[in-house]
């Protein structure tokens, strides 16, 4: 019995030509009744798709026809069903954020790389950090702060010299952005049960946006981070490239 295969893709034109080609080839199923979607685009792309079909139990597996690849697999209209039958699954939990506004609005939010705090104007950020309810960090004067999973720790959290984590290892990087006191602190790991409290210490003269998965809220006075154990997000990835493979490459690139 073949795969039902629900397919979609990103506006760009790239992705919309490979859209066509493959729908011609395989046929396409609405994704409530897929045993599998295949997303064509980028790892943006990607990770829109994978918040779109949270509530769908079928998993999710890329083709990169984006410019960033990390979660994708590489391209080709030839035996993909095969491919999708000898695929390895890689399942991702979710950041959650909980964000309070100087106007008391609160906003909450998935983010499957990371849930990052960024200043919002000319000075840099003070901020308080606690877990799970005891603060360790009375005050960190910086450009800003992430919390990355496993998964997006190869993305921003990464450019901020924050540590690549294995997928499976359980564990958080809590991460500074252009620390200046302490001087050069670059972060923590923390257990993945861990709750993070960061708080705005003065943001009326240094504001201060949150963003998960670069979904941004603006003027943020405090935010509250977790991970989600009840949204599981099951990704697909070709034999000897897995999401684990990949973090271990990165390493030594």
């Amino acid at each position: 019995m073949s795969l039902r295969i629900a397919f979609c893709a990103s506006s760009a034109p790239i992705a919309q030509a490979a859209l066509a080609g493959l729908t011609r080839r395989y046929g396409d199923h609405a994704e409530r009744h897929a045993d599998v979607i295949v997303a064509l685009g980028g790892d943006g792309f990607m990770l829109q798709t994978l918040h779109r079909t949270e509530d769908n139990p079928a998993p999710v597996y890329g083709m990169n026809r984006g410019t960033v690849g990390f979660l994708m697999n590489e391209y080709s209209e030839h035996d993909l069903e095969t491919r999708l039958g000898e695929a390895e699954e890689a399942v991702l939990n979710p950041l959650s954020m909980h964000a309070i506004c100087e106007n008391g609005s609160e906003h909450r939010a998935l983010a499957i790389n990371e849930v990052s705090m960024l200043r919002a104007g000319p000075q840099a950020a003070r901020l308080r950090i606690s877990v799970d309810g005891k603060i360790r960090m009375a005050e960190l004067v910086c450009d800003g702060a992430l919390v990355a999973t496993p998964a997006g720790s190869t993305a921003y959290n990464y450019s901020a010299h924050g540590p690549i984590l294995p997928i499976g290892s359980d564990v958080l990087a809590l991460t500074a952005v252009a620390a200046f006191r302490p001087r050069r602190w670059r972060g923590a790991l923390l257990p993945k049960t861990a709750e993070v409290r960061i708080e705005v210490l003065d943001p009326e003269k240094r504001p201060v946006m949150a963003e998960a998965d670069s979904r941004s809220v603006r003027n943020v006075t405090r935010v509250d981070i977790r991970s989600e154990p009840s949204i599981a997000h099951r990704v697909l990835f070709d034999p000897g490239h897995g999401l684990e493979e990949r973090l271990i490459r990165e390493q030594f690139v």
